[in-house]
């Protein structure tokens, strides 16, 4: 059970584990021991510290769920909802800026539970990254029950809003400062879900590209099907002062309860009963709408599956002279569910498109739920529920790409990293937690970041360091960030046969000053690789480099290594031909970066 033992004030390392750290491959797993007391000497930096002051940007609001915000079943209405988060992440928002913000955006929103009429909503937002114009704003929805005092989290969003200086000029913002271990986290993984915002119509556009031409319309039995024009909504609203913000802009929480309210009207005609909203993909602001403006809302319903169904909403806008064309202001697709006595969800009828568009929005339905499905287990899954290798397929290669990124940076962020190891240039630090115990190994090195960034993503040169790598074979360029390759390593101990590996090599460079380069590693499955007879199939979780520019000339090279339950054991008993010394493998590893620092392909891959 041993890892690390201190014999007279020094600490003794199993070689094997150290050099197995430096490679990031893991086969099975057992758990780490507990800690002992007096046994590890505490980081730099460790040490307790006063708690840091609250964050200036939070915002806090608590709504008591009064009848007129209810629906017909005592519920509280999710327009309601949606008005008052929009409002706390712009007030959130507006403390960050010193000057008025727009709602951009809003991400996918899943709905847990409902809030009933006397129960009290609690909503926290606040800041979690500012970019050049726009920042993010996390928020947290719970409710609590005043007769019972039971807490119950209802939801968690991230909204996008856009500083606004005078005359709709864009303001530049100050960064913003991440203080507690919860707040880092959350600022480094921002940005990778900013990149996810952007590339998502592509993700769904390469995956109509890539699906059969045959669609569930075409494989079920479509008899009793409902036509979905009859399920078709529009309505108007007459922007009026209480509809508008402080900068006399719609309010963009009240466009969504509007949205929200039509597209429950398209739902009821479908299944003919009272339907439940379980999720929202995405709000997207494309304009803005003024007092004085007519908005026209429509709403219909794409697909319905078999206990759920989508619906399509959108918001236009325009003045009073009706010859001037409509902007289109807003569009969101809303997942709702019909739900029994029982609270289960029933079975829905199902729709029969209208030929051309109705078509193409009936299959970008299944698309997005495919999508949608994919994106859940991927993104929300805590790490224990989730499988080491995953499924590669075309629907979830961003979130995967963004989980294998997000993994290794909640790992760096994370706190109490306690120095296991001291020697010349390199630095090894562990961190045990309930269920996993990580590693991280540091040398500087004088070679600029961006050439060390080039050098360590690519996996086919990994052997030229590091002696457990045999080779690494590019099975798939997804795109310029994200590769696949097939590894093969050494043989194991007790075993006359070597071990593979299938992993998805995520690249990142920095997204602004002070950031990282890093390069994430997490096993995949590929039907073209399956496991083979003459490989023993090994898997890893988490682990890769983060690589900070020191200077202009120097670097520091951060790898870590993320190890599940079982881990020690299958390392301390069947790993070999390892390097011998962790040190010896990251001096080799300085070495070459410096020898090909200057490389000219590496010029090029920067």
């Amino acid at each position: 059970r041993c890892l690390l033992k201190m014999v007279k004030g020094n600490i003794i390392v199993p070689e094997d584990i150290l050099s197995f750290c430096c490679n990031g491959l893991q086969g099975s797993t057992s758990p780490p021991r507990g800690r002992e007391p007096g046994e590890r000497e505490e980081a730099p930096g460790a040490m307790a510290s006063p708690s840091p002051a609250p964050n200036p940007t939070e915002v806090q609001m608590s709504q008591l769920v009064l009848p007129c915000h209810t629906n017909h079943r005592g519920e509280l209405s999710t327009g309601q909802l949606l008005k008052w988060m929009d409002t706390a992440a712009c007030l959130s928002a507006e403390r960050h800026a010193g000057c008025p913000c727009v709602t951009a955006s809003m991400d996918d929103i899943y709905f847990e539970h409902t809030i009933s009429v006397g129960q009290v909503v609690n909503i926290k937002a606040k800041v979690n990254r500012a970019f050049n114009s726009s920042m993010e704003v996390g928020i947290q929805v719970s409710y609590e029950d005043l007769c019972t005092g039971k807490h119950c989290s209802i939801c968690k969003a991230y909204a996008t809003f856009v500083a606004q200086g005078p005359l709709g000029s864009k303001v530049r913002l100050a960064p913003l400062t991440p203080r507690t271990e919860e707040e880092k986290i959350e600022y480094s993984i921002a940005a990778e879900r900013r990149r996810m915002r952007l590339v998502h119509k592509d993700t769904l556009k390469d995956l109509l590209t890539h699906s059969p031409q045959e669609t569930e319309l075409e494989t079920r039995d479509g008899s009793g099907a409902v036509p979905a024009e009859r399920t078709r909504v529009e309505s108007v609203e007459l922007v009026l002062p209480p509809h508008a913000n402080h900068q006399g802009n719609t309010f963009g929480g009240q466009i969504m309860a509007w949205m929200e309210n039509v597209a429950t009207i398209a739902a009821s005609r479908l299944c003919h009963a009272h339907p439940t909203l379980r999720a929202i993909e995405m709000f997207h602001f494309r304009g803005p709408s003024q007092v004085g403006d007519r908005l026209v809302l429509k709403a219909i319903v794409n697909n319905s599956f078999k206990n759920s169904m989508e619906v399509g909403v959108s918001a236009e806008a325009y003045g009073q002279e009706m010859s001037v064309s409509r902007r289109h202001i807003n569009s969101a697709f809303m997942t709702f569910v019909v739900l029994d006595q029982e609270g289960q969800p029933r079975t829905l009828p199902m729709v029969a498109p209208e030929p051309g568009d109705g078509e193409r929005r009936y299959r970008e339905a299944s698309a997005r739920k495919k999508i949608r499905l994919d994106r859940k287990y991927v993104v929300s899954c805590k790490q224990t529920e989730v499988p080491l290798s995953v499924p590669w397929d075309q629907s979830n290669k961003v979130y995967l790409s963004y989980n294998n990124v997000s993994a290794l940076k909640m790992l760096v962020a994370k706190a109490n990293w306690a120095l296991a190891r001291e020697k010349e240039k390199v630095r090894m630090y562990t961190l045990e937690e309930d269920k996993f115990l990580s590693f991280r190994i540091e040398i500087s090195v004088c070679i600029p970041a961006g050439r060390a960034f080039s050098l360590l993503s690519n996996l086919r040169r990994r052997h030229e360091w590091d002696s457990h790598y045999v080779s690494a074979e590019l099975v798939q360029k997804v795109d310029d960030d994200d590769m696949i390759y097939h590894v093969v390593s050494q043989k194991l101990r007790h075993e006359n046969k070597p071990q593979d590996f299938v992993i998805l090599a995520s690249r990142r460079k920095p997204c602004s000053k002070g950031d990282p380069y890093v390069v994430a590693f997490r096993s995949v499955t590929l039907p073209t690789h399956p496991a083979r007879a003459e490989f023993t199939r090994g898997e890893t979780l988490c682990s890769g480099f983060c690589i900070w520019p020191e200077s202009e000339e120097m670097s520091k090279v951060a790898y870590y290594n993320q190890a599940m339950p079982g881990y020690l054991n299958y390392v301390t008993t069947n790993v070999a031909g390892l390097s011998s010394d962790i040190c010896s493998t990251f001096e080799a590893c300085e070495k070459f970066l410096l020898k090909n620092k200057d490389d000219l392909i590496s010029r090029l891959q920067d």
